[in-house]
């Protein structure tokens, strides 16, 4: 068996086993939103319980100016931290224990695959 063969066969392994974050289904993620919509909403400068979440995936955390955020969110912004696939990924199944003193009393997204459809949703409306 030729090194490279086995060096590709490897490769081929390993990209199958990492996290499919651009799996999600926008159209189905539109329908999870729902859950979100109590608190967000997806306009720009629409302030509502939570911040807008338009343009969130590649913006920094806590930076929406007219928004009062929790000290557990901000210091994630203070941190440098970006909403991006793999943080919402992190984050959505359970806000509380990813930001502790976060005010979002969401319990979470359980579903995984209901988390990258939303993602998907979201990355539809930057």
């Amino acid at each position: 068996m030729s090194k490279t063969f086995v060096l590709s066969s490897f490769a081929a392994l390993m990209l199958l086993a990492t996290p499919a974050f651009a799996d999600g289904d926008a159209a189905a993620g539109e329908k999870v939103f729902v859950k979100c919509k109590a608190c967000h909403e997806n306009e720009q400068g629409v302030t509502r319980v939570g911040p807008t979440l338009k343009g969130i995936i590649g913006r920094k955390t806590a930076s929406i100016a007219d928004y009062k955020y929790s000290d557990g969110m901000a210091a994630k912004g203070t941190e440098g931290q970006v909403w991006d696939e793999a943080t919402l990924t992190a984050y959505l199944p359970d806000p509380r224990a990813a930001v502790p003193g976060t005010k979002m009393a969401f319990a979470g997204l359980k579903n995984p695959q209901e988390i990258a459809d939303l993602i998907a949703y979201l990355k539809t409306h930057p």
